[in-house]
């Protein structure tokens, strides 16, 4: 099973993959899942990413 989104893979990433989410707005949390937003490509959070799939939230 993939790990793409634990452990090694994310030590390379700026602040190891954490910030402030654009949707929640939570801070500390991982922001590794890409959703392309019109053009542009935006990183959630995991949560985030599984709401805006199933229509839940929107990215403002």
């Amino acid at each position: 099973m993939s790990k793409a989104h634990r452990g090694k893979g994310i030590r390379a990433l700026v602040s190891h993959g954490r910030g402030e989410c654009p949707v929640c707005k939570r801070t500390n949390v991982k922001i590794l899942y890409e959703h392309e937003n019109g053009e542009a490509k935006v990183k959630l959070c995991k949560i985030c990413r599984a709401a805006v799939k199933h229509g839940k939230k929107s990215i403002v």
